[in-house]
C-alpha cells in the first residue's frame, strides 16, 4: 500500500522543488533505459520538446535516457517517492505495484499495431482505466502515455523455427515475472538480463538468444552477436508513460490536458515510427549478415502461440477479464 507516510514525504519532496524552483516553471525529470536510436528514446526526446511547446515553458522535461538514474527498479521507485518525476517503460515494469497492469505487455494478445495503441489508451481502455485507478490508490503511480515500440521477435546465434529449437537452452527475459513465464511457454530456460547487460551477455554465451524490437536489435548492434532473427511478432510491444500522481496533480488542469494531448500526438507518432522502420530493418540486419526467418522459411507460428498462451494462462489466471477488454477494444 501506497503509505500516507510516504505520500507526505513525496509531497514535501515535491514542495520543495517547485519552491526552490523558478516561479514561472515547473521542471520534470524523465527517465529511462533506452539507448540511442531506438524509438523510445526518439518518443522522450519529442515529448519533452513538445511539451515545452504546448505548455509555453511552464512546464519543461530534462530527460535522463540510457539507464542514467538506474535500471528500470530503480526507475519506478523513483517514480514512486517523486525523487524522479515520471518515466516509461513496459507496462509490466509496474507489475510490483499492482501484478495486473502487466496483461498490457502480454503476448499474443493484440490483433495488430493499432489495436494495441487503442487499447493502451489511458483515456478510453476500460481495462487501463481500471488497473490506472489501482496504481494511483496503490503506488501514488498514474499512467498518461504509451509508446508503440514495435513487434518484438526473437535473435539468436542458431536458426529458430519453433520452440523445439530453443527446448532447454538460456534465453534471455527481461526481469519481469510476465517475461518470465514467456520464456517459459518458449521452451527455453528463462535468464533474467537488464538491457544494458544484453550485449555482453549474449557476447559471452550467458544467454544464447533474446526477443525485442528490430529497432532495439539495430540500435545495439546485437547482429555483432548474434546470426538470426525469426520474426515472430509474438508481442506488440508497447510501453507505458507514467508519473507521479502527487507531481501530476501539482500541475495546473490545463497544463495536464497540454501534457496528455502532446503524448497522444507521440504516441500516433511512434507507432508510425514502427511501422514505416520494420521493412529498411530487416534489409539492414540483413546486410549486417543476419539470416531473416518468416512462415515463409518455415517458421511455425502456431507451434509458438499455444504453448505461450497456455503458460500465460497458468501463471496469470487473473489476467482473464482484462484480455476479454482488450480483445473488444476496436
Amino acid at each position: 500500500m501506497y503509505s500516507s507516510i510516504t505520500r507526505r514525504v513525496a509531497s514535501t519532496i515535491l514542495a520543495f522543488g517547485i519552491l526552490s524552483a523558478p516561479a514561472f516553471a515547473q521542471e520534470l525529470r524523465y527517465a529511462h533505459v533506452g539507448s540511442e536510436g531506438d524509438i523510445q528514446t526518439r518518443f522522450a526526446t519529442e515529448a519533452a520538446a513538445g511539451i515545452d511547446e504546448a505548455t509555453g515553458g511552464d512546464v519543461t522535461v530534462q530527460v535522463f535516457p540510457a539507464s542514467q538514474l538506474g535500471g528500470v527498479a530503480e526507475m519506478v521507485d523513483g517514480v514512486r517517492l517523486g525523487s524522479i518525476s515520471m518515466g516509461h517503460h513496459d507496462f509490466a515494469s509496474l507489475a510490483r505495484i499492482v501484478p495486473d497492469v502487466a496483461v498490457f505487455n502480454a503476448p499474443f494478445i493484440y490483433r495488430d499495431a493499432a489495436q494495441a495503441l487503442a487499447a493502451t489508451d489511458p483515456n478510453t481502455s476500460p481495462a487501463l482505466q481500471q488497473i490506472n485507478a489501482k496504481l494511483i490508490e496503490e503506488g501514488g503511480v498514474r499512467i498518461i502515455g504509451r509508446i508503440y515500440r514495435g513487434a518484438r521477435h526473437i535473435s539468436s546465434n542458431f536458426e529458430v523455427k519453433s520452440p523445439a529449437d530453443l527446448k532447454d537452452k538460456p534465453f534471455r527475459a527481461v526481469p519481469l515475472d510476465l517475461w518470465v513465464s514467456m520464456v517459459k511457454g518458449f521452451g527455453a530456460t528463462p535468464t533474467p538480463v537488464e538491457v544494458a547487460e544484453l550485449p555482453t551477455a549474449l557476447m559471452t554465451g550467458l544467454v544464447v538468444g533474446q526477443e525485442n524490437p528490430l529497432t532495439m536489435i539495430s540500435a545495439n548492434k546485437l547482429y555483432e552477436v548474434q546470426s538470426h532473427v525469426a520474426m515472430t511478432g509474438h508481442m506488440h510491444s508497447v510501453l507505458a508513460v507514467f508519473i507521479n500522481e502527487d507531481v501530476w496533480q501539482g500541475l495546473s488542469d490545463d497544463n495536464r490536458a497540454k501534457i496528455t494531448k502532446a503524448l497522444d500526438e507521440k504516441a500516433a507518432d511512434s507507432l508510425r515510427w514502427a511501422q514505416e522502420s520494420e521493412a529498411g530493418l530487416v534489409d539492414e540486419l540483413k546486410k549486417n549478415g543476419m539470416t531473416v526467418i518468416t512462415e515463409a522459411e518455415g517458421l511455425d507460428m502456431d507451434a509458438f502461440r499455444a504453448p505461450v498462451l497456455d503458460q500465460i494462462r497458468k501463471d496469470f489466471p487473473d489476467f482473464a477479464p482484462y484480455i476479454e477488454q482488450i480483445a473488444a477494444v476496436k
